[in-house]
């Protein structure tokens, strides 16, 4: 493979879009007009490539890192439209790869959930691409281990907190908080912070439950001003669950920050309680909404929405735990909500407002943008509302992309963290008829509980 990204006529399409891609995703402003090469004099793409399978699916797959370019808007649109048209003629194998590929594009998935398809699946016929297959097996196992053992850290904590017996409408699901921080960090070497990243996680859960269905609005609104203040002394009046939930809250929060201070040289905790207190802020207004029977604006529910999906206080916790570049710029520009941050935030609260179920145990009332623009566009139908916010789902993705192209203020693992939220949530919030989330449990249980097997490897270092 050559070392330029610019091709020539000659230049096979497939080679071209990967170094393209693979480029693009690790933060280098490469240009797409490399792809003008396979263009004929009318502008469109030849019609050779129809032919050819791979190099559709590699068009396809760097087409996910547009920033807005028209010829990646374009190259996604011919490669996705033929690789549809061609699902019905090809063998079983074959047409399940490219549905894959058109459904999970490695750019918007998160690579761990593909690794055991992808090694159960590929046949190597070279040696050392076989001999690599076998250690990525390993490698999957080894990694596997650390997150059992992680997994049984965050259950002891958890129970010891006792949140469950005081908040029994809450919800009570540790693995799946886990599974945030597990795509978030992948590295096996960051498992404490994966662990301390589940606890916040955790608390945003519950505090969701608290203003979903728990509180009267009156609680809800002392709750939320008792956060403002950070003053415990004032929940006095408020029920026993409240108390114990801030008091957690609280707990977690200095805790945190005492080991980024420790690690790090920098006191988070004005940080994380500004958080803290905007994402209740958030709730509030959506309960205020609720209890008033007033549907806002679709871009005042959004600006709100994406507050209040909670990826601000995740990513706000994520950059003090790694500590990379903290310094006053930065945490400046962390603690008002930049675009990596809110275009990650805005993907989430319009994907979870596509799904037409509610969470599992959860029976309270949360708005929509697909409610909120129908009322604002009357006559309008949901389909086409629906339409909208993939559309706009589309574009924040182009957005978050522009956000992680060097240079750019932040670490690579925080990016990367930004990019992995995003990844995580059409598995998190993919549910069926029945109110569960089967593509989530069945990735749960590969991660945690199976095993690659593995073949004979004596020839290894043949």
């Amino acid at each position: 493979m050559k070392s330029s990204i610019h091709g020539d006529c000659d230049e096979d399409l497939y080679e071209v879009a990967l170094r393209f891609r693979l480029l693009r995703q690790e933060g280098y402003t490469v240009p797409a007009d490399v792809l003008n090469n396979f263009k004929n004099k009318e502008g469109k793409f030849k019609q050779n490539l129809r032919e050819d399978i791979r190099e559709l699916m590699g068009l396809y797959e760097a087409s996910q890192l547009s920033i807005g370019e028209d010829i990646l808007e374009e190259a996604g649109n011919f490669s996705s439209l033929l690789l549809n048209a061609c699902l019905q003629h090809l063998d079983r194998h074959q047409a399940a790869v490219v549905k894959n590929t058109l459904e999970h594009p490695h750019h918007k998935s998160w690579a761990r959930f593909m690794t055991k398809n992808f090694l159960t699946d590929f046949q190597g016929t070279n040696g050392w691409i076989n001999a690599l297959q076998e250690l990525a097996k390993i490698d999957f196992n080894m990694v596997k281990s650390v997150h059992q053992k992680e997994m049984l850290q965050i259950s002891k904590w958890w129970k010891g907190l006792g949140l469950t017996e005081e908040l029994k409408f809450a919800r009570d699901q540790p693995l799946k908080w886990y599974m945030w921080p597990m795509a978030i960090i992948p590295d096996p070497r960051l498992s404490e912070q994966r662990i301390e990243l589940t606890k916040p996680i955790s608390l945003i859960y519950i505090i969701d439950d608290i203003f979903d269905v728990g509180g009267t609005l009156d609680e809800l609104t002392l709750f939320t001003e008792a956060v403002n203040r950070w003053d415990l002394s004032a929940f006095k009046e408020l029920p026993e669950y409240m108390k114990m939930c801030f008091k957690t809250l609280d707990d977690i929060t200095n805790e945190i920050s005492t080991k980024v201070h420790k690690e790090h040289k920098w006191n988070p905790v004005g940080s994380l309680r500004k958080a803290w207190a905007s994402l209740c802020n958030a709730f509030l207004v959506e309960a205020k909404w609720f209890a008033s029977g007033h549907v806002p604006k679709a871009e005042e529910y959004l600006k709100n929405g994406a507050v209040s999906s909670g990826v601000h206080v995740v990513l706000v916790h994520l950059f003090f735990l790694l500590g990379h570049g903290i310094t006053k710029e930065n945490v400046d520009l962390v603690d008002d909500f930049p675009g990596i941050i809110s275009s990650t935030a805005t993907i989430l609260r319009l994907w979870d407002d596509l799904g037409s179920a509610k969470d599992e145990n959860q029976d309270g009332h949360d708005g929509s943008y697909v409610e909120c623009y129908l009322k604002e566009h009357r006559g309008s139908s949901v389909e086409n509302a629906r339409q909208i916010v993939a559309h706009m789902i589309s574009d924040m993705w182009k957005r978050l992309n522009k956000e992680c192209l060097s240079p750019n203020p932040f670490s690579t693992s925080f990016t990367k963290g930004s990019l992995n939220i995003a990844r995580m949530v059409p598995l998190m919030y993919s549910y069926d008829d029945q109110q569960c989330l089967p593509g989530l449990e069945e990735h749960m249980k590969s991660l945690l509980l199976e095993n690659l097997p593995y073949r004979n490897t004596q020839k290894i270092n043949e």
